[in-house]
This record gives C-alpha cells, structure tokens and sequence, in this order.
C-alpha cells in the first residue's frame, strides 16, 4: 500500500506532535508515524516538563521566553479540545542559585534585560523565608558519595539567587503531546502508531517518502527527523550525516521521585529550583512530592546507550542526586524504595539542538531536542513549518538562513543559529541547561 501526503514526521513527541499542528495550520497534508503506542509516549512522557527562560545564550533565552507564552495560553494556543483532558501548566516559578559555576547569572540578567525577561533578586533572607526547609550551606563542586568530601560543606553559603516568575512546570508531559495531535488531527493531520520506519526513500537527491517495517510505503516530497532519542538512526538511514559538524546521540538519564519533608508540602509550597552548587534541578510533584535531576556536573558520568537496547533499572545515579538534595533539605527523608523515571535525552555535541534543513532536498531534522527544549515545543513546531515553507519555496536556507519572527516577543531570530553546520557553541552549559 503506498500513501501519499505533503509532509512526512518521523517521531510523536511533544516537538513532533507540534510540527504536525504547525504544517497542518499551513494547509500541508501531514503523516506522523511513531514506533510507539501513542503521541508522547517516548522520551517526552520522560521529561520533567519543566517550564524556564533562563539559558547560556541570548538566542536560546529569547526562544524559551517566547515558548512560556504558548503554555500559558495552552487553551487559547491549541484550539481544539482533547478527550483525554488538557495538559495544565503550574505558573509557580523558577529560582537559579547564584553559583561561581554559574557566574552568579551576570550573564543570565543581562539576556533578560535585553529581551524584557522580568526576574527577581532573591538574598539569602529571601530564599530561606520562601523556602524554609533549605540550608544554604555551599557544597559546590557537586561529588560522587564515594567521595571523601561528600556531604561536608566547603565553608562557604549560597548568598543570593535569581527567580523568574514566568516559569514552572507541565503537569503531564505526555499528555500535552496527546494535546498537540488532536489539535493537529483537527485541522487533517494523521498519526500512525506502532509503526518504525526503516528506510528513508530518496529519489537521486530528494527525498521522496519512508518504508515501514510492515513494508508499507508512504510517499512525500518532505520528510522530517523528530525521532528523540531515535534521531541519529533516522539521519544514518537518510544519508545525511556527511556535512553535519554538529551530531546526536542518546543519554541515559534517571529523575528521582520523592516525598516533600514532612513540615513541607513542596506541591503547594514548592518552586522549580536550578541549583548548580549540589548539581541538581528540582521541581513539585503532585501527591507532595519532589522530582530531582542531575544538572550534568563533571563527576556525573555521561551514559552513552543505544536507543532500542538501554538499562532502564535505576543506579547508583539515583541515590546520589537525591543525596545531593538532602544536603540542601536536611529534613528531606530517603526512600527505601526507588521511584521515578529512566529515559533517553537525545543530545548534540553543545546540548543546542538542530533546527535544520539537510543536504537531501525535502529531508529536514529537529534534533537533539530532549532535556532542554520541551518547553519550546510550540515555538520549535511553529518554526520547523517556517523553515520547511521557506525551504519547499524555494530559498536556500544554507546560504541565506531563515530569519523567523517570534510573535509575543516581536523579534527576530536567525535560525542558523540552531544549523547542523555550525562549530559548537562555547557560551552553551554543555549540560541540560542548555
């Protein structure tokens, strides 16, 4: 059986699922094909979905902020209702620890000022009267519990922070993916799950559409790579990978879930919190509990795995990111038992991702997206179809890149900033971060 179809997107996640309502918005034909059982149900059912502004680039920062808009107009954004309810955004706020590690965000308040990123300045009064379970104690630089030193303050205290009021979290992640392909099956987008593509089609130097493992073709003038942690696999098989200075591999990531102190119901109470003192990003969980992750300190080891074949036991990974917290929450008790997540994060060499066009004509990759860029799926969607309209029509995103315009912040972005060309940008965290 061969299908036709304008676009072809390899991958439901939340960026996918996005770039399908976007092309759909734009009148494209769309066919979404996902070797899972549903939209979302990879790596983005995974994420912590937390919402932030703050990144290592301008460029970056101005993209996030752009994307807070979208999750706080969610209703309004998508249009459409979903049978399954609607994905809910906690407005509660982010606070980044002032950190040597971090240049104590001189830079971070700078890029704010610049894009009109509101921000608060929070001393150590502050952040202990918000959130008095912490000590501010300093442990920096973050340790491994084999490690002597682990656990003993250096001396020092964490003195001052920033809070960015126009951040938080998405409540279910997956959900808000099941979210964005409904709206786009409401404007004629079609979604085919369980399905795994093997072969990228190609036509000299075009592509021209995918093969299935059930041996079905579906043909297509336009192909996009939005496959997670799947993306390398998905580029390999296009024959794309010649002129990319920029790759993409997948990490194995673990996030802890544990109960808030019993004198703090951090759902209620709680905050996201970037602390690059202990190494760890924390943000509420419903039930009163708190999700920890490692924010890729040096002495974290990075866990290269293949994609279809990974460990997904939680290790020893698990107990020191939430022994880390406790240094900073001493009333933080420690679970018996594991709970939480093992995922994949798919990620380049500099932790930005690919928003980009390939040397195969019609064959175009979102890429290298997970851990930083769930909160800018909207704005990612809407400038993946930008960039397929403006390629399709025949500019030469190579040589003259996209300029795309961010609509709340009524500004321009050059989008080969994110191109698969690029030498590795220096101002990145080289974590997740970003």
């Amino acid at each position: 059986m061969t299908r036709e179809a304008d676009a072809i997107i390899v991958g439901a996640g939340v960026i996918g699922a996005a770039t399908a309502f976007e092309l759909a918005k734009l009148g494209y034909k769309t066919v979404t094909v996902d070797r899972n059982h549903d939209a979302g149900t990879g790596s983005t059912g995974g994420s912590c979905a937390i919402i932030r502004v703050h990144y290592s680039t301008l460029e970056g920062s101005a993209f996030a902020y752009e994307g807070y808009f979208y999750w706080r107009d969610w209703v309004d954004y998508l249009e459409t209702p979903d049978d399954q309810g609607l994905a809910r955004f906690v407005d509660c706020g982010c606070l980044v620890m002032a950190t040597e590690a971090n240049g104590y965000l001189e830079k971070h308040k700078s890029f704010c000022r610049e894009l009109g990123i509101p921000f608060e300045e929070w001393d150590a009064a502050h952040i202990e009267e918000r959130l008095p379970i912490y000590s501010l104690n300093s442990f920096a630089p973050p340790k491994l519990m084999d490690d002597p030193a682990f656990g003993e303050s250096n001396g020092g205290h964490v003195r001052s922070g920033v809070f960015f009021p126009t951040a938080g979290y998405v409540t279910d992640p997956q959900l808000s993916a099941h979210n964005l392909m409904r709206a786009a099956e409401a404007k004629g987008s079609i979604f085919r799950f369980n399905e795994t593509v093997v072969s990228i089609l190609r036509d000299d130097s075009r592509v021209v559409g995918v093969e299935l493992e059930s041996g079905e073709l579906i043909r297509a003038p336009v192909v996009i790579n939005v496959a997670g942690p799947a993306s390398a696999r998905i580029n390999d098989m296009a024959g794309v990978t010649g002129d990319m200075t920029i790759t993409t591999r997948p990490l194995r990531q673990e996030v802890a879930h544990v109960p808030s102190p019993p004198d703090f119901d951090f759902e209620k109470q709680g905050i996201v919190v970037s602390d690059s003192d202990i190494g760890c990003y924390i943000r509420p969980e419903h039930g009163s509990h708190i999700l920890i992750g490692s924010e890729d300190p040096p002495c974290d080891k990075h866990d290269w795995v293949d994609d279809e074949d990974f460990n997904r036991n939680f290790t020893d990974q698990w107990t020191v990111q939430v022994h880390r917290y406790a240094q900073r929450v001493p009333s933080l008790g420690i679970p018996s038992k594991t709970r939480g997540v093992v995922e994949l994060y798919d990620v380049t060499e500099d932790w930005i991702p690919i928003y980009d066009k390939s040397s195969l004509a019609g064959f175009y990759m979102a890429c290298g997206t997970s851990g930083n860029q769930y909160k800018n799926a909207p704005i990612a969607g809407k400038m993946m179809a930008a960039l397929v309209d403006y390629c399709e029509s025949g500019q030469d995103h190579d040589v003259k890149p996209l300029q795309f315009h961010l609509p709340y912040l009524e500004r321009n972005i050059d989008v080969g900033f994110y191109s698969r060309k690029r030498k590795i940008n220096k101002n990145s965290s080289f974590s997740v971060l970003g």
